[in-house]
C-alpha cells in the first residue's frame, strides 16, 4: 500500500489535490482514498489530507498512517506542526520552499538524514494559476520523485479530471504540473 500525507492551510487545495490523485490512480484500477483531517475548519487554519492506494482493498479508513510520502504545500508548517510524525525509514518529504533543500534543512534540523526535496510550488501557481493554491504544481513534483507514472500519463488524466473547469484553468494549472516537474530538486 501507498500512502502519503499532505499537510496544507485550508484553502490551499490539499483536499482537491488528494481527491484529483485519487481520480487519476483509480483510472488503473487500484483502491483509493482521498480523506481530509481539519482542526478548526477555517481558512488558514492548519490542516491535513491523505491518500491510500493499493491494488486490494483497503480496509483501513483511520487517519493514522505511516507516509511513503509527506508533501508540505504550505512552508511555514515545516516549522509550526511534526510533518515527521510517524515517519517510515524511507518516507520522502517534498516541500514547497524558496530555500534550496541544504537551506531548509538546515533551518529545521528534524529534516536532516531524510529524503527531502523542494519545490517553490508557491510561486509556480502564482505564476501559471495567478493564485497561490499550490496543489496541482505538488502533484506535478510527486509524479517526478515517486515515479508513479509518467508526466504525460499524469497531464492527460488530470486534464480530465480538471474538466469542469474552464479551459484557461485548466491550461495554467497543466503548465503548472510540468514546471514542478521540472523545477523539483
Amino acid at each position: 500500500m501507498l500512502e502519503i500525507r499532505w499537510h496544507s492551510r485550508a484553502g490551499q487545495g490539499a483536499v482537491t489535490g488528494a481527491k484529483g490523485l485519487a481520480e487519476v490512480v483509480a483510472s488503473t484500477g487500484k483502491d483509493v482514498q482521498a480523506f481530509a483531517f481539519y482542526g478548526s475548519a477555517k481558512r488558514g487554519a492548519a490542516m491535513t489530507a491523505y491518500n491510500r492506494f493499493d491494488d486490494k482493498v483497503i480496509l483501513n479508513h483511520e487517519k493514522f498512517m505511516q507516509p511513503d510520502y509527506v508533501l508540505v504545500i504550505d512552508p511555514a508548517l515545516v516549522y509550526a506542526t511534526d510533518i515527521t510524525a510517524n515517519e517510515k525509514e524511507n518516507t520522502v518529504y517534498i516541500i514547497t520552499t524558496h530555500l534550496s533543500t541544504l537551506e531548509l534543512i538546515a533551518s529545521q534540523p528534524k529534516l536532516m538524514g531524510k529524503k527531502v526535496f523542494t519545490v517553490d510550488c508557491i510561486k509556480i501557481s502564482q505564476e501559471t494559476i495567478g493564485k497561490a493554491i499550490p496543489n496541482t504544481p505538488m502533484l506535478g513534483a510527486l509524479m517526478k520523485i515517486s515515479r508513479m507514472y509518467d508526466i504525460e500519463f499524469f497531464t492527460e488524466n488530470m486534464f480530465k479530471v480538471l474538466k469542469k473547469l474552464p479551459q484557461k484553468i485548466i491550461d495554467a494549472n497543466m503548465i503548472a504540473i510540468e514546471r514542478a516537474y521540472n523545477e523539483v530538486k
